[in-house]
């Protein structure tokens, strides 16, 4: 008897990648440390009797830099992380053993598309717009769909179309369109899996302010144990209309790690 997934798959799937290349200079958080590819030994370096040869890289790099996923161990608050753990206590040993990245299990989920962008027929939000509640409803409404629990929810500002232009996209002076405390609220209340975005931190960063404030990573992180995907590229799956969707997405199981680089797929039947 064929499995009906696999029946799927061999009638032909459509997918689209919502992973950012990983590259040299790519833009990304300050606060973690940059991506560096390097080549120790190339072709030629060393070459076989029967004239094979091969190369091989290095990398370097955050686990919170390009399109990737945080863990429950990447926020506390008040000395807290997810499920009242002490972030401090956690921590010893260099490993966060109890919410580290690789207690992450696969994801192959519902996932749904709340273009704000789109709802608001702009290209992209200002830098420091907040995605409010009513503007995740109406984007709800306009896709005709319903957030349900253990979705993957992606929401879209239009700010990913400024990745390739690099500092721009990180936001500083200008901050970063995204939602803030109500938002991330209005997303646990209906107790989905993930959220992400396609932004360099998820939520609103007020113009000039960086990082100072985050409280909706305080939401879901700590007090729901929601999963953020950031820098997410939402571009190709809007212009196809797709709201809803197969997401698939595995981190990469580095262990007591508080983030991942994730190359998230959404899938459909042709």
């Amino acid at each position: 008897m064929t499995d009906a997934l696999l029946g799927a798959v061999q009638q032909g799937l459509e997918i689209v990648d919502m992973g950012r290349e990983l590259r040299v200079g790519m833009p990304q958080s300050p606060n973690h440390p940059q991506f560096w590819h390097t080549l120790p030994r190339r072709h030629g370096d060393m070459t076989r009797a029967d004239g094979g040869s091969a190369a091989n890289d290095m990398i370097t790099m955050g686990t919170h830099v390009g399109t990737h996923i945080d863990a429950l161990a990447h926020v506390s608050h008040d000395g807290k992380m997810y499920g009242d753990v002490d972030a401090a206590q956690a921590g010893v040993g260099g490993k966060y053993v109890e919410l580290g990245v690789h207690t992450i299990e696969p994801m192959v989920r519902r996932g749904v598309l709340l273009d704000i962008a789109g709802l608001k027929g702009v290209e992209c939000l200002d830098g420091g717009t907040e995605i409010t509640v009513d503007d995740l409803e109406a984007a709800q409404s306009a896709a005709s769909v319903t957030v349900d629990e253990g979705d993957v929810v992606l929401i879209r500002s239009g700010w990913g179309s400024k990745f390739p232009d690099g500092a721009p996209y990180v936001g500083g002076p200008t901050g970063v369109p995204g939602v803030g405390e109500a938002g991330a609220r209005w997303l646990a209340e209906r107790r989905v899996h993930a959220a992400g975005a396609d932004t360099i931190a998820f939520e609103r960063l007020a113009p000039g302010e960086g990082h100072a404030l985050l409280p909706a990573h305080r939401v879901l992180l700590v007090e729901s144990g929601i999963y953020i995907i950031e820098a997410i590229d939402l571009e190709e799956i809007a212009a196809k209309g797709w709201a809803e969707f197969t997401f698939v997405l595995v981190p990469m199981p580095i262990f007591g790690a508080t983030g991942s680089p994730v190359r998230p797929l959404a899938v459909r039947t042709r």
